[in-house]
């Protein structure tokens, strides 16, 4: 048997790690790599046209699998492209290893060409962020970049110098078994002892979700039941927490809607629950505040907290439901009902105004019809700006559908190359990307791989040839909007000078029919729609303080977007409420 080198005892180990594809561009330094996947059928090199791309779509597949995902770029300017995407998967959790090939190992630190020094680069976005700078390291150091990775929930570095891949691993290296899930975390019986009293003293309690409530729905259903409280969320939360919710008041913050922000000022008890909502603006700071995490970093850092709980949400839950006194009391929940369902009938009324005659489109009829055609199963990635308030607003969840964007990080360009990584992970899956003019014109060479591998990936382009969420920031500031329109082409006759499908919507009418035929086609289809670039959206509450990250404005200009379905859900959470 052939001796193994280290790019081939690498790309073993992440084989059995679980790791099915390495996203990335082909280059010098990462040479051996590639050439070690190339004789290895366990693992798939996929070849993307920008290295952002392939970070933004290993860490989509690591959120849609829960399992390990990984990039690599070359020496210098290649791993560097790789940074915006690996923040964004480190600050969503998402396990993801990233090998960042670097100069022959003799000429670091010379000024040698392309030279970078990722283990400072990379520092901040990661969990782990080591080189290897001989043979023997191997494969201890990637065996612990991926624990950290799994571990942690985030991103793990490996730097290693070209030379040192194609050099012979040792012949007796040391394995071991890997970690490839996490556990949970269970609170101690004094915190648990704790948020019961509180509980029980406690008239009003509301419970504020985010995207730690993941795999936790039927325990969140069961405690607010028991405690008959209001249950709202943050944007993360909305695709684990608001189907099949009776106790619904909606989602608070920038992007927010219905009675959330209410019920969270209006109890005498709010719970956190798994959320790292980052707008404090939007939080109250007269009521106790309790806070859930499995990060202990994260406890109280956005608020002030009574009772801080290192737990994962569903294994706090179900050491603390049995344990709280049932409540009886409903005049909070159900005040709190009606109000989100009378809050939700006003925007409603203004968006349902001849909306389907409206030219240009407007992007809520577009987000709306979407998510009436999309699968039930279907996978969103969405865009930063506008985008991310229509995918608030209108997507529907499920418990199967899957919603994945650049949420905590706020990048623009990401729903194309997310789109990709979630594909991969399944091809017969529907997978659906909801981009912007801007965020798709920035990453537009990486449709090519759309089509390069066939992937049947349909984008829907909310083409207003603007960039809407900066034009709003800059109204705020009352700043007359610059630099931010874009001269756009017919993105629809790119598509099919690609080889893709493509088709351009500019009236209302022509929408569902092109949405159904794109998404009939069997390989990846674009749809240009052009929206209106005057439709924007404003929060259900706004005050001078908000103004930070995105941008408020009760301008005349600004439409009160619609809600989609969540009205039918209100009104149907009604029913719960007793009659006087």
């Amino acid at each position: 048997m052939a001796k193994q080198n280290v790019a081939e005892q690498f790309v073993d180990i992440l084989a059995r790690a679980g790791v099915k594809r390495l996203y990335g561009v082909v280059g010098d330094s990462l040479n051996p790599v590639v050439d070690a996947i190339r004789r290895n059928s366990s693992i798939d090199w996929i070849h993307v046209r920008h290295e952002e791309t392939a970070a933004f779509a290993a860490g989509a597949e690591a959120q849609v699998t829960g399992s390990l995902a990984a990039c690599a770029g070359s020496c210098g300017p290649g791993n560097l492209h790789l940074i915006n995407g690996l923040y964004d998967a480190h600050r969503s959790m998402a396990p993801v290893l990233a090998l960042a090939s670097h100069i022959p190992s003799g000429e670091i630190g010379l000024g040698y060409f392309q030279e970078t020094h990722p283990e400072l680069l990379f520092q901040e976005c990661s969990h782990y962020n080591e080189m290897i700078s001989n043979p023997e390291q191997m494969p201890r150091l990637l065996q612990t970049a991926i624990q950290h990775a799994i571990g942690r929930g985030g991103v793990s570095v490996v730097t290693m110098p070209g030379d040192i891949a194609s050099k012979a691993a040792p012949e007796k290296s040391i394995e071991h078994a890997l970690v490839t899930e996490r556990p949970t975390v269970r609170p101690g019986d004094d915190e648990i002892d704790k948020l019961c009293r509180m509980v029980d003293q406690a008239k009003r309690v509301t419970l504020f979700c985010g995207s730690g409530t993941a795999g936790a729905h039927a325990e969140v259903m069961e405690f607010a039941e028991k405690i008959k409280s209001p249950v709202g969320h943050a944007l993360r939360g909305k695709e684990w927490i608001q189907y099949d919710n009776p106790y619904d008041v909606g989602m608070s913050g920038l992007l927010g809607y219905g009675a959330a922000y209410e019920a969270t000022h209006e109890c005498d008890l709010l719970i956190l629950l798994g959320t790292d909502f980052p707008y404090n603006a939007f939080l109250p700071d007269d009521v106790k505040i309790v806070q859930v995490d499995v990060r202990p970093e994260r406890l109280g850092r956005r608020s002030k907290l009574d009772l801080a709980v290192w737990g994962d949400v569903r294994e706090t839950l179900r050491c603390l439901t049995p344990r709280v006194k049932p409540k009886s009391d409903r005049k909070f929940l159900d005040r709190m009902l009606k109000k989100h369902a009378n809050a939700l009938e006003g925007v409603v009324k203004a968006y349902t105004r001849k909306v389907d005659k409206h030219v240009p489109i407007h992007p809520e009829y577009v987000a709306s019809v979407l998510d009436d055609m999309a699968d039930e199963d279907a996978v969103f990635t969405v865009d930063t700006g506008m985008n991310n308030v229509w995918a608030a607003r209108y997507l529907t969840p499920n418990g199967k559908r899957r919603v994945i964007g650049s949420f905590s990080h706020g990048s623009m360009a990401n729903a194309l190359p997310q789109a990709i990584g979630a594909q991969f992970t399944d091809r017969n899956r529907q997978v659906v990307a909801m981009s912007g003019d801007g965020g798709f014109s920035m990453l537009m060479g990486d449709f090519l791989t759309l089509v390069q591998y066939d992937l049947p990936v349909k984008v829907v382009l909310f083409n207003n040839s603007a960039l809407g969420m900066v034009e709003l920031e800059m109204l705020v500031a009352g700043l007359p909007s610059y630099g931010t329109t874009n001269k756009n082409p017919d993105f629809a006759a790119i598509a099919r000078a690609a080889g893709a499908y493509g088709v351009r919507v500019e009236k209302p009418k022509q929408l569902q029919s092109a949405l159904k035929d794109a998404f009939k086609h069997k390989g990846p289809a674009l749809v240009d729609v052009v929206t209106d670039p005057n439709a924007l959206s404003i929060p259900p509450k706004i005050s001078a303080d908000m103004v930070t990250g995105f941008a408020l404005s009760a301008s005349k200009i600004v439409l009160d977007g619609g809600v989609g379905r969540m009205l039918q859900m209100a009104r149907s959470n009604l029913r719960n409420v007793p009659r006087p």
